[in-house]
């Protein structure tokens, strides 16, 4: 087999951390075929260069030792086809993100040996395959009801594409529904959100699901498999939203965070759909509102439903939290009456919240002096460390409403003003001269004296420490993570990248808009909405897909045994009834591989993940005698390999003798490699896979399974603790890194170092 080895300097990302040219005398030694340096591989010039060493050398297969297959493999596969080379001989050794990104000196360059030579070993034992396509569901998920929900939906069913719109609550709008007025064009929020409210209502191609959660996530891309879980509202169809007659009679008060509503109640004069809803934790259950409702709407047999649907694609539109700022006690949230957050500000101004606009404390005085705290569990070690980008311009928003409204004497506290958007610094500007009060201050504390707030505050222009009495302190909270999905570790979805695919998660399909991936305003929101929409709009509209060729498949060393069958979660096997034998439905398949380790005579491999690449990959490791422990990580694709590359991405250093193997999902991972690996004097294997209960399969908790049961095999022989599972979501490069360097640590005491 003649083998092309192209090795990228990546400008100086990689070139200046090893021996480039050392590298290609290596790939020589190797026994490759043809091998050349490229500046920068994926440029149009380097794609030509590979191309024609393709198409002129003949060559069989090739290995281009670059970044991330995450980022490229597919752009070198396009390259490969183009030549006439079949895309799949293509194999890619990661020295990058995995190697000069986290490494440099001696370490680095004997890794990127390592890389290279386990990626040719593979290219040895790679094989042609074919594609198969597959037909794309015209129907999308969209999970999450706010304005980024709103506006992904809006714009696929205009497209003429099924919409199912899922919202936990029982109306849609989200958080900017509840706020008073939007920068800088100070609109109001609700007049300009809930025209769109009600077109989702009224457009017959969006099916809309309030009170409802997504519990399970199934499939692949073309065919998820959604079970959501409806909560009961107690309120039919029959409901006017008119809320007099049953909220009137219900005798129980709830306090909302900023007023005091009743347990049957509308949660905004727009809400969508306006129905009225029964607050179950609180309500209890004395029917008054039953005998009231004169359309009958009240219906308290309505249970708890299961719906199962299923769509070509997801978009994830979940939102943020706010900042609990109970957490940051110096405040006296919660503690002091007159501290309120941002959000309960922006109830208090609207003309539908609980004081219809008019701006009153608790003792029902008008504040006349107002302070405002900036960066409240924001720019925080102890709490967020990021940003939360809407707190500067929605301060100074509400501080202009409050100078221009009422008269208001307001001072904001701020570490920096951050207006970055168009039109935002003369916003900022604005509100200077119109007599804003700006201090650059940290405020350390707050306490209560004769209905004032005394806020301490150092002042670090002026380098002084003041006292000070407001009549009112609104801290600006920020935003936090809601979600499960491939998460990082702040908690928000951790898109595929960050600046050429931030609409898209490592799970092809699935899309993510608004500021369930970050903090956004609700500009960059809609902005961000928009493109979820478009890229799952250009899925829906292929028609067809298509699928690598990883499917697993059954050879003629089949025993029969139906260990196959019975850890296939997809129905994909089916035992021929005359021969006893195993097959494989190659459309059920979701190539996970828990079959392909699970049998007990290795009749069974896949295309691309075959045993002969893996094992030849193992084989390929180098062990050096008195080094640090080696260790082999089998990663899946979708998180552990993707905080592989995050570890890189943020330069976060870790034990330099680790090197990768990637497999589709960590039940792929035959316990047989383990053993291989260890028998060949790898020190530690780790298994590095999604967390528990957000497989992208769901069965890696297969894997955690296989793991427990080797180790306790390894602890009778006396080499108990050489394995260990690390099951961390894309985002959490950190906790990856920390687990690593734990292991090595362990491993290092074993062997007396």
């Amino acid at each position: 087999m003649k083998i092309g080895v192209f090795i990228c300097h990546c400008g100086l990302n990689i070139a200046s951390k090893i021996n480039v040219k050392e590298l290609v005398e290596y790939a020589r030694r190797l026994g490759a075929a043809y091998a050349i340096d490229i500046d920068y591989a994926c440029s149009e010039a380097g794609q030509e260069e590979i191309a024609r060493a393709i198409t002129e050398e003949k060559l069989d297969a090739i290995v281009v030792a670059a970044c991330s297959p995450k980022l490229h493999e597919a752009t070198f596969r396009r390259v490969a086809l183009r030549a006439g080379l079949n895309p799949y001989m293509v194999s890619i050794a990661n020295i990058r993100e995995q190697c000069t990104w986290v490494h440099s000196g001696r370490d680095a360059q004997l890794k990127a040996r390592d890389l290279l030579r386990m990626a040719f070993e593979r290219a040895k034992h790679s094989k042609p395959l074919e594609r198969k396509r597959a037909r794309i569901r015209r129907s999308v998920a969209v999970i999450g009801g706010g304005i980024a929900g709103i506006e992904a939906s809006l714009i696929l069913a205009k497209a003429g594409i099924k919409v199912y719109l899922i919202e936990k609550k029982p109306t849609i709008g989200g958080h900017m529904a509840l706020l008073n007025e939007v920068f800088p064009t100070n609109d109001c929020s609700i007049c300009i959100l809930a025209p769109k409210m009600n077109e989702v209502w009224e457009n017959e191609n969006i099916e809309l699901i309030t009170n409802a959660e997504v519990k399970k996530i199934d499939g692949r891309v073309g065919n998820f498999k959604l079970r959501i879980v409806k909560h009961p509202r107690y309120v039919n169809e029959n409901c006017k939203g008119c809320i007099e007659d049953c909220s009137s009679v219900c005798p129980v008060d709830v306090f909302d965070g900023v007023g005091i509503r009743k347990a049957v109640y509308i949660p905004f004069p727009q809400a969508t759909p306006l129905y009225a809803a029964i607050d179950w934790e609180n309500c209890i259950r004395c029917e008054l509102c039953v005998k009231a409702c004169k359309p009958n709407a009240i219906d308290f047999n309505q249970k708890q439903e299961e719906i199962d649907i299923n769509v070509g694609s997801i978009i994830i539109a979940t939102g943020f939290k706010p900042f609990d700022a109970r957490r940051k006690p110096e405040y006296g949230y919660g503690r002091i009456d007159n501290v309120i957050t941002s959000l309960e500000l922006e109830r208090l101004l609207s003309a539908s919240g609980p004081t219809m606009g008019e701006l009153v404390r608790k003792d029902g005085k008008k504040p006349e002096k107002v302070a405002f705290i900036q960066c409240v569990g924001s720019r925080d070690v102890n709490t967020n460390p990021y940003c939360s980008r809407v707190c500067c311009m929605a301060s100074i928003k509400n501080a202009l409403i409050l100078k221009e409204r009422f008269g208001t004497d307001v001072t904001i506290f701020y570490t920096d003003m951050r207006a970055s958007g168009r039109g935002y610094e003369e916003y900022y500007r604005m509100a200077m001269k119109k007599g804003v009060r700006f201090v650059r201050g940290i405020v350390g504390q707050l306490w209560e004296n004769n209905g004032k707030v005394v806020v301490r505050y150092e002042d670090t222009l002026l380098c002084r420490v003041f006292e000070e009495d407001f009549d009112l302190v609104v801290l600006a909270i920020g935003m936090e993570g809601t979600n499960t999905f491939s998460r990082g570790e702040d908690g928000f979805i951790e898109v595929a990248h960050p600046k050429l695919r931030p609409a898209e998660t490592n799970t092809k399909g699935i899309f993510v808009a608004g500021a369930a991936s970050g903090p956004k305003d609700i500009q960059e929101s809609v902005a961000s909405a928009g493109l979820a929409a478009s890229k799952a709009m250009q899925l829906i509209c292929s028609g067809e897909e298509e699928l690598d060729p990883f499917n697993a498949y059954v050879t003629e060393n089949c025993i029969g045994c139906r260990l196959c069958a019975e850890v296939c979660r997809f129905n994909a096997v089916v035992i021929d009834e005359r021969s006893g034998k195993a097959k494989i439905d190659a459309n059920a398949c979701a190539m996970c591989g828990a079959c392909v380790a699970a049998c007990p005579v290795d009749a069974i491999d896949m295309g691309f993940f075959s045993e002969e690449q893996i094992t030849a990959e193992i084989d390929a490791l180098t062990v050096e005698k008195n080094a640090d422990p080696l260790i082999l990580a089998f990663s899946c694709w979708y998180c552990g390999y993707a905080a592989f590359d995050l570890a890189g991405t943020l330069k976060l250093t870790y034990p330099a003798n680790v090197r990768v193997i990637r497999v589709l999902c960590t039940s792929r991972v035959d316990p047989e490699w383990i053993v291989r690996a260890i028998e060949r004097g790898v020190d530690g294997v780790v298994v590095v896979g999604c967390r528990p209960g957000e497989c992208h399969f769901g069965v890696n908790s297969i894997a955690m399974e296989r793991i427990d049961r080797i180790n306790r095999a390894l602890e009778l022989l006396g080499e108990g603790g050489r394995v260990k599972g690390i099951w961390c979501s894309a985002g959490e490069a950190r906790k990856l890194v920390a687990e690593l360097e734990d292991f090595v640590e362990r491993l290092k005491q074993q062997r007396g170092d």
